[in-house]
């Protein structure tokens, strides 16, 4: 049986002990709300992607391509600052809908249930 490490040996909290260690700690389970892209008014300004504290939003061929939902926290500084407000925060409890994985929905189908308008 090995022996557990006393309260001498362990690390002290808060420290980063090695660069680059935030992808294998998913802190998505955090949030409340997560943020859902209309795919069909994005005008791919990537200002989402830009000032994304986590940078959890996936771009590719300069276009917002969806969210790393295992590491948002569900902040909204991407609805808040999205200027054609196609970014929508929903309940976590909420079935996704129409959104994909990724969280892309196309707003002829939009389910405005439980949803947090950006434009506030």
């Amino acid at each position: 049986m090995a022996r557990e490490p006393g309260y001498k040996e362990l690390p002290i909290g808060g420290l980063i002990l090695e660069a680059g260690n935030a992808i294998r700690y998913k802190t998505g389970g955090w949030r409340t709300y997560r943020p859902q892209v209309d795919k069909d008014t994005c005008i791919e300004c990537l200002q989402c992607w830009l000032l994304c504290p986590d940078c959890c939003i996936y771009a590719e061929n300069e276009k917002m391509e969806g969210y790393d939902y295992d590491h948002c926290k569900g902040c909204a500084i991407c609805a808040k600052i999205c200027p054609a407000k196609c970014i929508r925060m929903i309940l976590e409890t909420d079935p996704r809908g129409m959104a994909d994985e990724r969280g892309r929905y196309h707003s002829k189908s939009k389910n405005s249930s439980s949803v947090i308008d950006s434009k506030r």
